[in-house]
């Protein structure tokens, strides 16, 4: 799964840049950003035009004559035409680089790069998306047993949420472990202690989101393994009459009709325990309720 968690709120086309932008984004970090090509361009062509056009007008005075007049064309002339046709620099940036560029300015704040997290976050984000990642590549969940409408909106809320709050409770826990560290005063201690117990508290809140994400992951799974099987078992039960036939024909019938029997018996246990494991994961997946996102902002002009 990519490294940036995006606001599932962002247009699709400008999401997938976003999660693909981790490296533009590092490089942000450390100052970066493109030139503008566009105005050295311009002002490029501006001295290259001053340049011939002097020239043009040296040469029509009679100012330059013979090998002297050549001379000076090759020394300034030729330059300046390469400087006029010859805008763009080859080691510009990548047009997809400024593209990206844009768009990681335009919605700052409704990404999370998990480098940013600290470890006990980076963890806690791990898990979400190995729950969420299991949902969704699930059989059950492919074949439409589930809500998968629903999985479609909620899971990606739930990891976008809970991607923002840990990348919150990282900042807010740095900063604070900053501050007391090398020693405090009483006075700073009695401020300090419950201000790092709401940081606990509000850790095991998110544990308690990414817990419920488990569960249902976890009741998918055991759907996953009852349907599996139930297609195995009606596969043979489909072919029955064989068995029977040849049970009949070979003389086996005390020993195998019985057998054939049980599985009749055991394939229609199984379709009870698949209504029931895929009620199960419904019923998990009611304790996932989508947080509320802000409102989308426009697509920024490019």
């Amino acid at each position: 799964m990519a490294d940036v968690v995006v606001d599932p709120e962002v247009p699709p086309d400008d999401a997938a840049l976003l999660r693909d932008g981790r490296d533009v984004l590092l490089r942000m970090r450390q100052g970066w950003a493109p030139e503008e090509r566009r105005g050295r361009g311009v002002a490029g062509a501006a001295l290259a035009s001053g340049i011939m056009v002097s020239l043009a007008v040296l040469f029509g005075v009679g100012a330059f004559s013979g090998g002297f007049g050549l001379l000076v064309f090759a020394v300034i002339g030729f330059p300046a035409l390469v400087l006029l046709f010859v805008r763009d620099d080859p080691q510009d940036d990548e047009p997809g680089e400024r593209e990206t560029y844009q768009l990681l300015r335009w919605y700052e704040g409704r990404y999370v790069l998990a480098d940013d997290l600290d470890e006990s976050s980076r963890r806690l984000l791990g898990r979400a998306r190995d729950a969420i990642a299991a949902v969704t590549r699930s059989q059950v969940n492919a074949e439409g047993l589930l809500d998968d409408v629903r999985n479609a909106v909620t899971l990606p809320a739930q990891e976008w949420e809970i991607a923002r709050l840990l990348a919150k409770l990282s900042a807010l826990r740095a900063q604070h472990r900053e501050t007391v560290t090398g020693g405090m005063t009483p006075e700073v201690a009695a401020v300090a202690a419950p201000l790092g117990r709401a940081l606990d508290t509000s850790e095991e809140a998110v544990l308690a989101r990414v817990e419920a994400l488990e569960r249902y992951a976890a009741n998918v799974a055991e759907a996953d393994r009852a349907y599996r099987a139930h297609h195995q078992i009606e596969e043979l039960r489909g072919r029955i009459h064989q068995y029977e036939e040849l049970v009949a024909e070979s003389g086996a019938d005390a020993f195998a009709v019985p057998e054939l029997a049980r599985l009749a018996e055991d394939a229609d246990r199984l379709e009870q325990a698949l209504r029931r494991s895929i009620g199960s994961a419904r019923d998990a997946f009611r304790h996932l309720d989508p947080p509320s996102g802000p409102d989308p902002r426009s697509r920024p002009n490019r």
